[in-house]
């Protein structure tokens, strides 16, 4: 059976990967309301204003190390045959601590001062949030998986 990153990265299908995570994180952002949805978008917006193409450059780097840390959980539900969302769903913290693994090394070794200090405000909320996203996530795994 095949690694979820060689999947997600091989045959041409990682513009596409990207495309839709970029999407995703679009549409997870814009959800967000109240008072840390206020702050989670302006963090995004500034995030996403250092440089044009900077998300989309940052997710196309980080897919093929979340792809990595999700395989496992990937596995599992192929090896139940199951679906990937519902086993992603039912599994929301291990996804997202496993994307955050990632996602904090990156975070400690970057040399942007916007980048850290954003990273380092929105942190105490990020599994929450990330958990928010891994219906999306699933389905969009499942996409391009099947």
């Amino acid at each position: 059976m095949a690694s979820l990153s060689e999947v997600l990265n091989g045959d041409g299908k990682k513009n596409l990967v990207v495309d839709d995570c970029c999407t995703l994180i679009d549409q997870e952002v814009a959800d967000k309301g109240g008072l840390s949805g206020l702050a989670i978008k302006a963090g995004y917006s500034a995030v996403k204003n250092i440089k044009p193409g900077f998300i989309r450059h940052v997710v196309s780097d980080l897919l093929p190390e979340f792809a990595n840390a999700l395989d496992p959980i990937f596995q599992e539900a192929k090896t139940k045959a199951v679906p990937v969302s519902g086993h992603f769903n039912s599994n929301s913290g291990r996804v997202a601590d496993a994307l955050l693994s990632i996602t904090d090394e990156k975070a400690k070794r970057s040399t942007s001062g916007v980048v850290k200090g954003t990273y380092e405000r929105l942190r105490g909320t990020a599994k929450k949030n990330v958990e928010s996203a891994i219906p999306r996530l699933g389905k969009l795994i499942e996409k391009h998986t099947n």
